[in-house]
């Protein structure tokens, strides 16, 4: 689901009662866990963690004057999504994700390519979500992002 949002607060003001505080406090502990260089944004509708063009000024690909995607969070109509660029990009990242989930949840993991989705508020993992925002520098997610489209 897509908001009309200019802000972050303002996202999250426009969400139901049950999800506020829970995207709340993963927003803090993704924006903890941000590597340097990085920054949070309206980024399609939902909470974005880009790499802004002050840092990388070619921007996205698909449309340059967009900042770097690296992480969005939103709320869904039947889960929260974490989405995550870098555990499409690069196995490693992936593959500890998946192995550290099991040991976090008590549920499956529901994943699709890039995107976590939290059906069971109460197990959400979150120290792990913070971990996984950490898991990547700016610099490695530039270098893995022109390596992919150079293809």
């Amino acid at each position: 689901m897509q908001y009309k949002a200019d802000s972050p607060e303002d996202y999250i003001s426009q969400l139901p009662e049950e999800r506020q505080a829970p995207i709340a406090k993963l927003r803090k502990i993704i924006r903890d866990n941000l590597p340097n260089g990085m920054e949070e944004q309206m980024s399609y509708g939902m909470l974005g963690f880009v790499i802004p063009h002050s840092v990388y000024p070619n921007g996205y690909h698909c449309d340059p004057k967009t900042p770097l995607p690296f992480m969005n969070l939103a709320s869904q109509k039947n889960f929260i999504a974490v989405y995550h660029m870098g555990m499409y990009a690069k196995k490693e990242v992936l593959d500890w994700f998946t192995a550290e989930y099991a040991k976090h949840c008590k549920y499956k993991l529901d994943m699709g390519k890039s995107c976590v989705r939290f059906k069971k508020i109460e197990d959400i993992p979150y120290q792990l979500i913070g971990e996984l925002a950490g898991k990547m520098s700016t610099e490695e997610w530039i270098d893995i992002y022109e390596t992919a489209i150079k293809k």
